[in-house]
């Protein structure tokens, strides 16, 4: 019997944090860029330490996902295409998203880059899982209020490319 072992992701709101967290057995890290981030008070990552930070979590086995999930007004998407571009250059594993209109622009933008839907977007449904799967998401962080027998029965409705996420432990991120 093949078990997969769940992933254990912690935050990482600078780089000690997120030495400290690969160190300790995380199996991935999440950041805040500084833009375009939820993450309000968090150190977040420049650039230059995204990539910095991501060597180190490469090298010892570990991945980096980069918040990209701020509630995005038009003014907001002007310099997107231009982060989300950086943002991969750094090596990120995948980006934590929100809003439909940066999905959209990521798909176009970064083709390539992994979307995980941020637990901002409040995913209760198995049917809302299906429409942001169809969107390009391949990892749902799903609402903090749903029961572990709801989400084993979201499970057995989704198809097995979509993973689920949930938070273990507190309230906030």
């Amino acid at each position: 019997m093949n078990i997969k072992l769940p992933e254990l992701l912690a935050p990482a709101g600078n780089m000690e944090r997120l030495i400290t967290a690969i160190d300790y057995g995380a199996d991935a890290v999440y950041v805040g860029a500084q833009s375009m981030s939820l993450r309000n008070f968090a150190d977040n990552f420049t650039v230059e330490q995204l990539k910095e930070g991501c060597d180190y979590a490469h090298a010892h086995g570990g991945k980096v996902y980069v918040a990209c999930n701020a509630f995005a007004h038009d003014k907001d998407l002007d310099e997107l295409p231009g982060l989300l571009e950086q943002l991969q250059s750094t090596g990120a594993d995948a980006l934590i998203v929100n809003d439909p209109g940066v999905i959209r622009m990521a798909r176009r933008c970064v083709p390539d880059m992994p979307l995980h839907l941020s637990t901002q977007a409040n995913t209760l449904n198995t049917e809302a899982a299906l429409f942001w799967h169809e969107q390009g998401v391949e990892r749902i962080v799903l609402a903090r209020e749903l029961s572990i027998a709801e989400i084993k029965q979201m499970r057995s409705k989704l198809p097995q490319s979509l993973e689920l996420e949930m938070f273990i432990h507190g309230a906030m991120c």
